[in-house]
This record gives C-alpha cells, structure tokens and sequence, in this order.
C-alpha cells in the first residue's frame, strides 16, 4: 500500500503481522525496514502495541503478544509460547514438578502454558486464568520486577479482597522480599498443599517479559527448596537467552 494511503490502523497492523511473520524475534530496525516505516515512528507504534498487549518487548527484540495470543489458538511460529514450551518441558522433566509460563495484564498475570506430569493431575494448571499477586507466586515475581511506580494496578485486587497492603505479612512486604531476593514463593495461599516458586524473566535493563513457575506439593518444594530454586533460575536464563536471540538449545 503506498505511504500516503496508510493510516495509524494500517501502520499498526502492519508491525503486529511483521512480528507474527518474522522467522526469529525481529529488532525494531528489522521490523521498520519490513514495514517501510521510519525508524522513530515505527518505535513510537510498537510502544502502543505493546501497552495494549499486541506485543510483547524482550531486550531489542519483539514477540507477539497476549493479545495475539488469545485471539489465535495457531501462535506463530517465534510467539512467546512456541519459544518457551522446550523451556517448560525440560524444567517439568528435570524436577518432576509443574511448570507454567504467566504474562502481566492489567492487574494480574495469565496462565498461557503449562506442562504438568501425570503424577500431579489433581493439581489444577489455572490454564488462561488470570492470578492475583497476592495468592500466586507467578504475579507476586513479575510485579516485583516492575519499578514501584508500575504496581498500584495490581495491588487493586489485593485490597478488593482484603488482603493487607502493609505489615509483614503485607502484599507490599511480599513484594519487597521478591525484589530482593529474585524468587517469589507462596505456599498454600490457593491450595492448602500446594506452593509454588516463580521468577520473572527480565532482559537487561527492561521490564518483565514473562515468568516461569514451578508448582507442587508443598512439601517437596520445602525439601528440595535450593535446588529448585537453581533448576529455575538456569531455566530463566535459558529462556532470556531465546527470547534476545542469543540461545540456540534447550538443556538435554
């Protein structure tokens, strides 16, 4: 379509099928060459596309987004999902225990996959649910890793059920010890023997991308509690590695 005929829909469009058709996770200049766009206005587009979740950010690079996502049951071929499902499957193989991928929206996270062993069918996978921070690990992670001025949207849902803000046993204490510490942990908050261990993906310098959760029986995780907190983390990395283009295999 020429230039002048295109309008901010058209331009839009344009970079979220750029996206979705890109063989790896394209860079901004990438994504403006494919599209015929300036550099700046292609930027000040995908800053748009990726609050309204049609796109994701990882690093330098771009990824469909949630948006995409639920409206496609065929992610394409580099979405978020297709990336980390070799992720989440050695991670579940390696410990034996449930792992999911969650994404921030507006005040919570979403489940977009999951892999559980057979062994913890009574588990429930929360599969398309959207969790709160202060009853999932999964969102407590990501939260923790935006800047503090980014939260007050997820601390909404915290105060509408009566959940405390403050104090120690606080949804901002929980908040706080995540951040430092890099994991985010809950046991027994949705399913009185179930805990979970998360940590968000980050790129350098960026905002949450998405986090890895690992989900079992509360005593297991208490038992093996540093080694998985090792297993997660060497899969987080795996996974940033992926998504910024600079890891090429899945741990055998």
């Amino acid at each position: 379509m020429p230039q002048a005929q295109r309008t901010a829909v058209d331009k839009a469009l344009d970079l979220v099928e750029a996206v979705a058709r890109a063989p790896r996770p394209p860079r901004l200049t990438d994504l403006a060459e494919t599209v015929g766009l300036h550099r700046a206005t292609a930027y000040r587009i995908l800053l748009d596309l990726v609050r309204r979740g049609w796109v994701l950010r990882a690093d330098d690079r771009y990824l469909p987004g949630t948006a995409v996502l639920l409206l496609s049951a065929r992610a394409a071929h580099n979405s978020l999902t297709t990336l980390a499902r070799p992720v989440l499957e050695d991670l579940s193989g390696h410990t034996a225990l449930m792992v999911n991928l969650q994404v921030l929206e507006r005040t919570g996270s979403r489940v977009v996959d999951v892999v559980r062993p057979d062994r913890l069918a009574m588990i429930s996978t929360l599969l398309d649910e959207t969790l709160p921070a202060h009853r999932f690990a999964g969102p407590l992670a990501l939260v923790a890793a935006l800047p503090p001025e980014a939260r007050a949207p997820y601390l909404e849902p915290a105060v509408d059920a009566g959940h405390p803000l403050d104090g120690d046993a606080g949804l901002l204490a929980d908040l706080a010890r995540a951040e430092a510490d890099g994991f985010a942990a809950e046991d027994g908050r949705n399913d009185q023997f179930v805990a979970s261990l998360s940590q968000a993906v980050v790129p350098a310098g960026g905002v949450p991308v998405c986090a890895l959760t690992l989900v079992g029986p509360s005593a297991e995780i208490d038992d093996r509690l540093g080694q998985l907190r090792s297993d997660l983390a060497a899969a987080v990395e795996t996974l940033a590695g992926l998504l910024s283009g600079s890891h090429q295999e899945v741990r055998a």
